[in-house]
């Protein structure tokens, strides 16, 4: 992808535009003022086929037909698809905090408050929002799980991105690689939540879905974690560090707050996952890269409460020595021990009174110095 700032926007418009509808050729309207009247398909005849969308004054709707190969480009932008991420571990966190927080500035988002705090419809956003909270964010501060809640709702209003919760939670969850939002296609939807974390989850989601704002990412529509680094980390503007999660916004007129005037549809729906897809995949990442180091002798994983140095066994049998455990033979042992006891055979002669069996001799043993 490219790494000027255009282009970017461009990717990511070109992308959530296309959202939902089928085949590669999908008409896409942006209604970019609030109030404006979106074109109809018929506006397609008065733009050339291939020519970007943001060849445009921003302040004029029209209807785009998205080239394939834009819209291609800009599938990639996501973290769950491994060929964008550069590095990761402790230099993905050296080299995105070297990343310098952009000059923009943070505007405040609009708020959004859901039409019926009721219902199926907004039932159904409450459970995708709480579930974006809860299986990004769960352990991050309050500060930051407001954040992740106020992405999506960024996205929401956002002409160049689904006009619904779950649509915006979802989208991409059916490819193979490619998902926006990684739990819903790298089979964290199989763990069961934590009761106590789901409980605060779903309190930030209702709030946002009641209007309130995290104000501190303004109108963010990306965020990654720090040990991640990403291709479009440098074509996006980042915004602020919270918690482990980088929050970034687009720039020029699309990462503006005038932009985000998308109606919202008012349907709301969780589409059909493959679990079983899900568990396969849950399976190969639990099988890759999480065995323990090899202990060159050690059969046997190590434990937690192990207090080892790295190169001990910790008393295990070691198989690969072919160590046996066995009992020393009293026949075949030392001198000393020989010595020890002929002495302990003497002194208990020596404690058995006259006339007593030697069998009545007192148990207790006495070792001579």
């Amino acid at each position: 992808m490219s790494a000027l700032a255009a282009p970017i926007a461009q990717h990511a418009a070109h992308r959530r535009s296309a959202h939902g509808m089928s085949g590669r050729n999908r008409r896409v309207a942006f209604g970019v003022m609030g109030g404006m009247v979106l074109l109809g398909v018929a506006a397609c005849t008065q733009v050339p086929a291939l020519r970007s969308v943001f060849g445009f004054d921003a302040s004029e709707p029209v209807a785009v037909i998205v080239p394939p190969e834009q819209l291609r480009a800009v599938e990639a932008m996501t973290v769950d698809d491994k060929s964008q991420i550069l590095v990761e571990g402790t230099e993905a966190e050296a080299r995105n905090a070297a990343i310098a927080v952009s000059d923009l500035p943070v505007e405040r988002a609009a708020s959004f408050a859901f039409p019926q705090a009721s219902g199926n419809a907004y039932r159904t956003a409450l459970k995708c929002l709480s579930q974006a909270v809860y299986y990004e964010a769960a352990r991050e501060p309050l500060e930051g799980r407001r954040a992740v809640a106020q992405v999506v709702l960024n996205r929401v209003r956002h002409p160049a991105y689904p006009n619904s919760v779950c649509g915006v939670v979802y989208e991409g969850s059916q490819r193979n690689t490619g998902c926006q939002f990684s739990f819903t296609c790298d089979g964290a939807l199989l763990r069961a939540p934590m009761a106590s974390l789901w409980a605060e989850a779903q309190d930030v989601a209702r709030e946002a879905l009641a209007g309130r704002v995290e104000a501190s990412v303004g109108t963010a529509t990306n965020y990654h974690a720090d040990y991640v680094l990403p291709k479009w980390a440098f074509t996006l503007a980042k915004i602020e560090k919270i918690g482990r999660h980088i929050f970034y916004r687009l720039h020029g007129k699309w990462g503006q707050r005038a932009l985000f005037t998308s109606a919202y549809s008012g349907v709301e729906r969780i589409p059909v996952l493959d679990y079983d897809g899900l568990r396969a995949r849950l399976l190969a990442a639990s099988q890759q890269g999480h065995e323990p180091a090899p202990v060159p002798g050690l059969t046997v994983p190590p434990a937690v409460t192990d207090r080892h140095a790295a190169n001990d066994v910790g008393g295990r049998i070691d198989t690969t020595k072919q160590w046996r455990l066995s009992i020393p033979d009293p026949v075949s042992a030392s001198s000393k021990y020989q010595s020890a006891i002929a002495a302990t055979t003497s002194v208990q002669s020596q404690a058995v009174e006259p006339g007593m069996e030697t069998a009545s001799a007192p148990s207790r043993i006495v070792l001579a110095r």
